[in-house]
């Protein structure tokens, strides 16, 4: 039983659940009352439903627990999100921004498209989902308006390109991205470390100032979380 909620230290619209053993877990203020999304645990507090925040299930969990001190998406941004899968993470990334924020997901495997649809999109007024390969923005632009940040959790080699030309046509100038590394995908016989200083490389030449790259293990072996601001 939750005993306690409080305001993340750090992040607007995150929260730390205090159970009556003193254990604490992540949550987000649910948008969408009364669904779950992945079998997340739903409790009430002082009026007030949340949802238990995997870091198991998200990697913007996991580089939150693992010290993660930024994170730029808050109340009323717009967030592209590449590789939105079945809507895990971009549900909580939803429920922060709020009703006057937007969550742009470009999934390109349909029946994870199909689960995004039917288990997020449908409650959530925030959410576009969006049947496309990321590697491909032109393909979605007239959907896409401009934004405060993307998201990028792709398990494609060249992330950081992908990510970057996303940025370049739909991204404000001296706003932020987050780009979870997944190094397997990448490059299997190189070592995690090289491929994400192979990606910050990537990232520098592309006109961005990284200032963050946190490490998910427990949660996520081989991945990494970076976060950079685009200055050109």
């Amino acid at each position: 039983m939750v005993v306690e909620v409080e305001q993340h230290e750090h992040f607007e619209g995150v929260f730390w659940a205090t159970s009556e053993d003193r254990s604490r877990k992540l949550a987000t203020l649910n948008l969408a009352q009364g669904h779950s999304v992945y079998g997340e645990r739903l409790f009430k507090y002082r009026d007030c439903e949340y949802r238990v925040w995997d870091p198991y299930r998200s990697k913007l969990a996991a580089a939150i627990l693992n010290g993660l001190d930024f994170v730029p998406i808050r109340k009323n941004h717009k967030v592209l999100y590449l590789g939105a899968a079945s809507g895990t993470t971009p549900s909580h990334v939803s429920d922060i921004v709020g009703n006057e924020g937007y969550v742009y997901c470009v999934e390109f495997a349909a029946r994870s498209m199909r689960e995004l649809v039917e288990k997020v999109a449908a409650y959530r007024s925030n959410i576009s989902p969006i049947l496309s390969d990321a590697r491909l923005p032109e393909q979605y632009a007239m959907l896409v308006s401009q934004v405060d940040d993307v998201y990028c959790d792709v398990a494609q080699p060249e992330q950081a390109r992908i990510l970057a030309d996303n940025a370049d046509r739909f991204l404000k100038l001296d706003s932020w991205i987050m780009l979870a590394v997944k190094a397997q995908s990448i490059d299997v016989t190189k070592e995690p470390s090289e491929v994400y200083k192979q990606e910050v490389e990537t990232l520098s030449s592309r006109g961005f100032h990284v200032t963050r790259l946190v490490h998910l293990e427990p949660y996520d072996k081989a991945h990494a979380m970076i976060v950079a601001q685009k200055t050109q």
